[in-house]
């Protein structure tokens, strides 16, 4: 537990301790109150009234007395006391410290030790420095030297290496361009003659921008510099358009392991007081119902980059001037984040690909195992149908047997004779030990067929066995269903 108090803490334990009776704790002081009283310092009481009461306990005027709390001396006073026996415990040598670590997994944290415990393991942790203890491509680290716990850990270099993020991308944007970007190229000629304006958003093959034209040649350099950086990466850059509701939209997207990301560059506005134009004020005079906006947008000279609004992006990265930075300064931000949210995309799409190739094979091996039911149950159908035909026969013939020795040496009436002949015919036609035994064929495997031993959709996935009922699919051998 943390004994120490905040100013404002301290300040609350004084003023009930010189209270010559209960403090009423006011509203604003519940959660100073509640932590005095989690460690020991004060107690509360509740009145009818809902206002609680608070009083300091021993322990409270201890603390204000000594500055301390009295368990955190008796904590102290039993660490010096086990001392000696914790120092018995530490590693006796460095080797022993790194076969520690190991064990437990690169990392051992002792709880706050005393002075003669800090100190072996403090010899320790430099004999497996000065003394090769170390292994190669590690790194032994410690914390809490001088007071604390103290917290030993053996670090994998290219392990720690390859967790950290990659350094952020260096783009340099230049104070003139003298071979810009085709892109850049394409958009210069596309610029039009306004010069107030500049709003490229709806031309194909186009960087889409919308700015006030003194900023163009800025926003230009900008998207100059962006561009070749991330095509000297390996990523492509195309502009595309598509169709939304029959109208074209034309976008810009720098393309990263497929995955197209659509920007635009934009100027920020802010909201100003409207101020009617002749017109409106004439429109009003003669239509007083009509309003004028209350307000009109005014760029305000901070360049914006994003994904364009509407687009699946648009809250996923966007940067722009700040107070204390420049758009310059974020592009490499920008392409950082990019190739993050294309990383992040391929291992979604890595992590959907697995659990859809497992749900068909769990597919299929249901699948599997319905056939194998199937195929059991009907061979055993058929095995019961023979075992009940045989002691039929058994039977028939252990009856035709019965009725000739009833009669004894007198004769067999003729029509009994032809009946007794034709029983003992029937019992050997019928009886499955009068020819080879040999396996029945499996039934259909259909999908009707299998219903009522299939749980689940029996059209999820393409049917796994031809008209022949043989399984036609090899990457899903029915033999490894069940692995």
């Amino acid at each position: 537990m943390k004994y120490a108090l905040s100013e404002q803490q301290a300040a609350m334990l004084r003023e009930i301790a010189v209270a010559s009776e209960a403090v009423v704790l006011p509203p604003k002081a519940i959660h100073t109150a509640a932590a005095l009283e989690k460690r020991g310092l004060i107690k509360r009481k509740w009145r009818s009234s809902g206002l609680p009461l608070a009083v300091v306990t021993a322990d409270g005027r201890y603390y204000l007395k000594h500055g301390k709390h009295p368990r955190e001396i008796q904590a102290a006073k039993k660490r010096l006391e086990d001392d000696a026996d914790e120092a018995a415990r530490a590693p006796a040598d460095g080797a022993e410290l790194i076969s520690r670590l190991r064990s437990a997994s690169g990392k051992i944290t002792v709880p706050d030790p005393a002075l003669q415990t800090r100190g072996r393991w403090r010899a320790a942790y430099y004999d497996a420095l000065h003394h090769g203890h170390v292994p190669e491509g590690h790194k032994l680290r410690w914390s809490g030297r001088q007071q604390g716990d103290c917290v030993f850990a053996l670090v994998d270099e290219e392990a720690e290496k390859a967790a950290q993020s990659p350094p952020v991308p260096v783009v340099d944007v230049p104070g003139s361009v003298g071979r810009p970007h085709p892109l850049v190229r394409a958009t210069r000629k596309a610029l039009g003659r306004s010069q107030t304006v500049v709003d490229t958003r709806g031309k194909p093959e186009v960087i889409p921008l919308y700015l006030s034209r003194p900023l163009v040649d800025r926003a230009l350099r900008i998207m100059h510099a962006l561009l070749t950086e991330a095509e000297s990466r390996g990523h492509a850059v195309e502009t595309r358009t598509d169709l939304d509701h029959g109208k074209a939209v034309h976008s810009l997207a720098v393309v990263i392991h497929g995955r197209g990301f659509p920007l635009g560059l934009t100027e920020r506005t802010t909201k100003v007081p409207h101020e009617p134009t002749p017109q409106e004020i004439r429109r009003q005079q003669h239509s007083p119902w009509t309003q004028p906006p209350t307000y009109d947008e005014k760029f305000d000279g901070r360049l914006a980059i994003g994904a364009p609004p509407g687009s699946r992006y648009e809250h996923a990265y966007s940067y722009s001037d700040g107070a204390r930075w420049t758009l310059e300064s974020r592009l490499g931000r920008l392409l950082q984040k990019l190739e993050h949210l294309a990383a992040e995309a391929e291992r979604k799409q890595r992590e959907k690909e697995l659990r859809e190739s497992e749900q068909r094979h769990r597919w299929y091996a249901a699948i599997a195992r319905a056939r194998e039911q199937q195929v059991e149950r009907h061979r055993a159908k058929v095995l019961t149908e023979q075992v009940r035909a045989w002691q039929q026969a058994l039977e028939i013939r252990s009856f035709c047997h019965a009725a000739q020795a009833r009669v004894g040496d007198a004769p067999i009436p003729a029509d009994e004779v032809k009946w007794l002949e034709w029983a003992e015919g029937y019992a050997a036609r019928t009886d499955p030990l009068g020819s080879t035994l040999r396996t029945p064929p499996d039934p259909p495997a259909s999908r009707e067929a299998l219903r009522e031993l299939m749980k689940g959709d029996l059209h999820t996935y393409p049917w796994p066995f031809d008209a022949q009922d043989r399984w036609i699919l090899p990457e899903e051998d029915p033999a490894e269903q069940h692995l």
